[in-house]
């Protein structure tokens, strides 16, 4: 029973916590080599990317905060003015008393890296709906749940999306969708606020766990695959995302040969 609880333990995890970091890392990366392409143009790029993106990244931070009963202090939705060259930030405060608020400072931390990506799709949604419609037939199915055939399904709703580029629909979910997944990563002070709220987060999964694999073995396995089902979910936006950050740099590449 102790194997099994682990097991579960950390699946739920690689699929919950460790898609959200791994992903932002991988999206981080793109939107730093897009900036680098435009050389010393890259800042007023980013300035322009930043009028869409930056407001929806700080609008992101403080929506959790408003879910997880945190007081915002200060907010600035986006300014040029900053010295050290930030656009944009939300002070908050909370009580460290307070378990649920405590949690809270992980998704508050990561919130813009779900919320864009569910913004993403939502956009998705209204423009290539054929896509989105693959996206659903597979998180909803019993497939989401299984962990060997879930990426085949992944790839084969990447298929789907790359199918509608022959149309303008496609296009204009492209440019917006860049501006959006541009302004994604999350700075040194989100990451720092993130993994405050980690422990307890896991933690509290982990006691999760145990308890329902107390109970029922078969109610912890249950448990794992809607877990499983739920990241399937996720990772299916955050895919998405990144299949646009690629498509990003893939352009700035285009401008950099261009400029030369």
């Amino acid at each position: 029973m102790f194997a099994e609880i682990v097991v579960s333990f950390l699946l739920q995890v690689v699929f919950t916590v460790g898609v959200i970091f791994l992903f932002g890392w991988l999206i981080s990366l793109c939107n730093k080599r897009f900036y680098s392409n435009f050389g010393r143009y890259g800042r007023t790029v980013c300035y322009v990317t930043g009028i869409i993106g930056t407001p929806v990244h700080e609008l992101s931070h403080a929506l959790f905060c408003i879910i997880f009963g945190h007081k915002i202090t200060d907010i600035k939705l986006f300014s040029v003015s900053s010295a050290d060259g930030t656009l944009g930030y939300v002070n908050h405060s909370y009580n460290r008393r307070n378990f649920y608020q405590r949690i809270g400072n992980f998704f508050i931390g990561v919130a813009p890296i779900v919320v864009i990506s569910l913004l993403l799709y939502g956009l998705a949604k209204l423009l290539l709906p054929d896509f989105t419609a693959a996206v659903d037939a597979l998180s909803f199915s019993e497939e989401a749940r299984d962990f060997e055939s879930l990426f085949s399904g992944i790839f084969a709703v990447i298929g789907s999306f790359f199918a509608g580029v022959v149309t303008w629909q496609w296009w204009v979910f492209l440019l917006i969708g860049i501006f959006l997944s541009l302004h994604m990563t999350l700075s040194g002070a989100d990451i720092r606020n993130a993994v405050a709220g980690l422990v307890t987060l896991l933690a509290l999964l982990l006691l999760a766990d145990v308890v329902t694999g107390l109970v029922s073995p078969a109610a912890l396995q249950t448990f794992t695959r809607w877990v499983i089902g739920a990241g399937a979910c996720m990772l299916c936006f955050l895919t998405l995302a990144l299949a646009v950050s690629l498509l990003g740099v893939l352009f700035s590449y285009l401008v950099r040969l261009l400029r030369k």
